[in-house]
């Protein structure tokens, strides 16, 4: 794994997201009597946390030597932040952070899908169509104009991109960052022709949002692509992170919390860039 500039390493937490963190996390109120082993401090196991996301390595293997606890206890830490709410949180915190910068743009927003093979099967899998029917998930994705992603969903491989269009726009959840009523529905929506079904075009509109969808059976160039890489963009990031090109999660939550931890890590690298 390569070094950011400073010579810190891509999985180290700097100073900037701990602070955003730490008050989220859960107070464990410690025992002084019977109190048994110390645990180990939140921010080293939030390190190896972030090892797994970025190098993709089994629990079982993280190493030791590093000083990020067993891959038990980087996995009971994460399920256990992941119940309290605390990525969401933290995704919500640095959306209205890069409001307040002015770097979110809701003027238009942009949703696709990505496959993914899952390897040992579980919830929220299917026989995917793009994988000769073999066990998969799909990540749907929307993200603003300028490929901020704003929600995931998770779904079987299995699931059609247009089922989700209405799940993904109820997930963007209400970004504050500035005075008045908080940002919620984008102003136009890009898709491709996996999205074009005119109930679905009806339904988006009722959120006020106008719809731009590719039509099935019409040629190439119909000029949404200037508009809808910045989601491809998006996905590519999400998948740079090895965690997030295969499942091997059998349990989906513990998915979702790597994917709303690598949307937030996404979201901090583009805040820190506008500071």
């Amino acid at each position: 794994m390569t070094e950011t500039r400073g010579g810190r390493k891509r999985w180290e937490v700097d100073d900037g997201l701990w602070e955003r963190i730490e008050p989220l996390l859960p107070v464990i109120e410690r025992r002084f009597r019977y109190g048994g082993r110390r645990q180990l401090d939140d921010r080293r196991v939030l390190c190896g946390i972030l090892f797994v996301l970025y190098t993709g390595v089994p629990w079982r293997y993280l190493p030791q030597e590093l000083g990020f606890g067993s891959g038990m206890t980087c996995w009971r830490r994460l399920r256990k932040w992941n119940e309290a709410g605390v990525w969401q949180r933290l995704h919500e915190m640095l959306l209205a952070g890069l409001r307040a910068a002015g770097v979110l743009d809701l003027s238009r927003a942009s949703v696709d899908s990505s496959h993914l093979r899952a390897m040992k099967g579980g919830a929220a899998t299917g026989p995917s169509p793009v994988d000769r029917g073999k066990t998969g998930s799909k990540h749907h994705v929307i993200v603003d104009a300028h490929g901020i992603p704003l929600a995931v969903t998770l779904t079987g491989g299995n699931r059609n991109d247009v089922n989700q269009l209405i799940p993904m726009i109820r997930a963007v959840p209400p970004i504050r960052g500035k005075r008045g009523q908080p940002l919620r529905r984008p102003k136009h929506l890009y898709a491709d022709r996996g999205y074009d079904h005119e109930s679905y075009r009806d339904q988006v509109r009722r959120f006020e949002t106008t719809p731009h969808i590719g039509r099935r059976g019409t040629e190439h160039g119909s000029g949404l692509g200037a508009h809808r890489w910045v989601v491809e963009g998006a996905i590519a990031l999400l998948h740079w992170f090895r965690r997030l090109r295969l499942r091997w999660e059998v349990r989906d939550d513990i998915h979702r919390a790597f994917i709303a931890l690598g949307c937030a890590v996404i979201c901090w690298r583009r805040l820190r860039t506008a500071l």
